[in-house]
């Protein structure tokens, strides 16, 4: 089976913190009639910090559209070959063992896409599969690990590669003053993530399913609203909310699994929020501690868009892991409302396990 490997996770040097966010609204947005509600939202969002592309001074900035995405093909050209190659590292593959990059952003737009300068540039096989994905928002990164699995269920000794490059500041407007775009200035980090799928051997998550889900009539409750000066983010205030409809759609999935979605041995959830989270242990009936991974890539990056599920995975890595063959879901949420949730099991190569027994 498919083997989704250790994740590369990478944030710019430029920090933020909470602090230094809600005084920056204080003063930008003094005059604005509902700053109260927005520093308050900002405040129940649990995130200390934030990485940025650019010095705040810069970000601030709005040097029109054209500039912006040309910053995102720039930026993107210098800093996705890095976790591509400790990603691969990771999985102990080369460039030339991969059969199909998937590359998720919903920050900027290049076309021909991103793929098609790293298999120029870092020596990929010229017959290497490219699927860009740039509409699926922060559900891009579950989407991914997805169709990742159903290429490697497909061609069983293929590898994928996963990347995603979200560069969230570069969104920033500052002429636009509703509340939901506020709130997401103090929402949104900016982080780059890879990781490899292996179709045969690895060591982390052996996928076994995965599904979709699709909340009927939400469509409008996050997007974009695209304009001269770029992508500006609407964020409808019944969002929060989503879990209730979505919990069932996981229970499904993993029911017909033969999986209880509530005795799990591990949880990698993207993190849209505190309320998000909150909500799913709550329908789910699992504990709150079961969303660790997720809470601490909210604390200390933000939501990094399709990147969290990564950054969350890379988390469960660095604890450790867990015991072999223990059970987990890994799921990604965003517009639509659209959840892509898999299912999978730890696994430990032998040689890998005889070492730490060792």
């Amino acid at each position: 089976m498919a083997t989704l490997c250790r994740p590369a996770v990478s944030v710019p040097e430029h920090v933020i913190t909470m602090e230094q966010t809600l005084d920056l609204a204080r003063s930008v947005h003094a005059d604005h009639p509902q700053l109260e509600l927005a520093l308050r939202l900002i405040r129940n969002t649990g995130v200390e910090k934030r990485h940025l592309l650019r010095p705040i001074e810069e970000t601030l900035e709005h040097p029109g559209f054209e500039y912006r995405n040309r910053v995102y093909e720039s930026e993107a050209k210098a800093r996705v070959p890095a976790v591509i190659r400790q990603a691969l590292d990771e999985a102990e593959l080369r460039t030339t063992d991969i059969d199909v990059i998937i590359y998720v952003s919903c920050t900027g737009f290049m076309m021909p896409s991103l793929t098609a300068w790293l298999i120029n540039s870092m020596e990929f096989r010229t017959d290497v599969r490219q699927v860009p994905i740039a509409q699926l928002g922060c559900a891009a990164g579950g989407a991914a690990i997805n169709r990742a699995h159903d290429f490697c269920t497909a061609y069983p000794e293929a590898n994928a590669l996963i990347v995603a490059c979200e560069f969230c500041s570069l969104c920033y407007q500052p002429t636009d003053l509703t509340v939901g775009n506020l709130l997401s200035n103090g929402l949104f980090g900016d982080g780059l993530a890879a990781a490899v799928v292996r179709g045969r051997g690895g060591h982390g998550v052996e996928l076994e399913r995965n599904g979709s889900y699709l909340v009927p009539d939400t469509e409008d409750w996050i997007a974009y609203d695209i304009r001269s000066t770029g992508f500006h983010f609407k964020l409808d205030k019944r969002v929060p909310g989503t879990m209730e409809p979505l919990a069932p759609a996981l229970k499904e999935l993993a029911g017909l699994h033969g999986w209880d979605a509530a005795a799990l041995d591990f949880y990698i959830i993207h993190a849209g929020g505190p309320r998000i989270l909150d909500d799913l242990s709550k329908f789910l009936g699992v504990e709150p501690e079961a969303f660790r991974f997720s809470r601490a890539t909210l604390t200390e990056y933000g939501n990094i868009a399709s990147a969290v599920v990564l950054d969350a995975l890379r988390r469960l890595f660095e604890e450790g892991g867990t015991e072999h063959t223990a059970r987990g879901l890994l799921a990604g949420f965003g517009p639509g409302i659209t959840a892509e949730m898999t299912l999978g099991r730890w696994t430990i190569p032998d040689t890998l396990s005889l070492a730490q027994r060792n």
